[in-house]
């Protein structure tokens, strides 16, 4: 039976004549499954050569890359949280904050709450350096965040 839903499938294959090449595809065919799916299963990399005329082993070697991706075993929460860990965000308390975060969530960083609503995770550098320390929470950027400030952002999350 089929990882991919038909649905799935089709929004691959849209993105096909946008790049030179099907091999070019995907990467953002790794971020479609792990939207939906919340992780790349074995399966869905195969299903992603096929699409894509390739090898299983090169979507692989592309996700294996990459640390944004993950596979069934280390599935993501609903919600993704990075602290950045850049020497700007660093200098000016972003090691507090993920420590702080991690006290209070229970978690490491890569851990997911028991109820799969948060996934805590750092970045080597979120690219707000004027706003250190800053953190994503999906896909908005905070920034100048404090411990408090974290904890009310991760509280108002569904």
């Amino acid at each position: 039976m089929p990882v991919l839903s038909e649905t799935l499938r089709d929004k691959i294959k849209s993105y096909i004549p946008r790049y030179p090449s099907k091999q070019a595809v995907t990467l953002p065919a790794l971020h479609l499954v792990q939207e939906e799916l919340r992780c790349v299963p074995l399966e869905a990399m195969r299903e992603i050569a096929e699409l894509l005329d390739l090898h299983p082993a090169q979507v692989q070697d592309t996700m294996s890359f990459y640390g944004y991706f993950r596979d069934p075993d280390h599935k993501l929460g609903k919600h993704r949280v990075w602290i950045c860990r850049s020497l700007s965000c660093m200098l000016r308390g972003g090691e507090e904050l993920l420590r702080s975060l991690c006290d209070k969530t229970g978690l490491k960083p890569g851990e997911t709450t028991r109820d799969g609503r948060v996934t805590l995770e750092f970045a080597e550098c979120l690219g707000a350096c004027e706003g250190a320390p800053c953190m994503l929470v999906d896909e908005e950027c905070h920034m100048h965040v404090t411990p408090a400030q974290a904890m009310l952002k991760l509280a108002e999350l569904e």
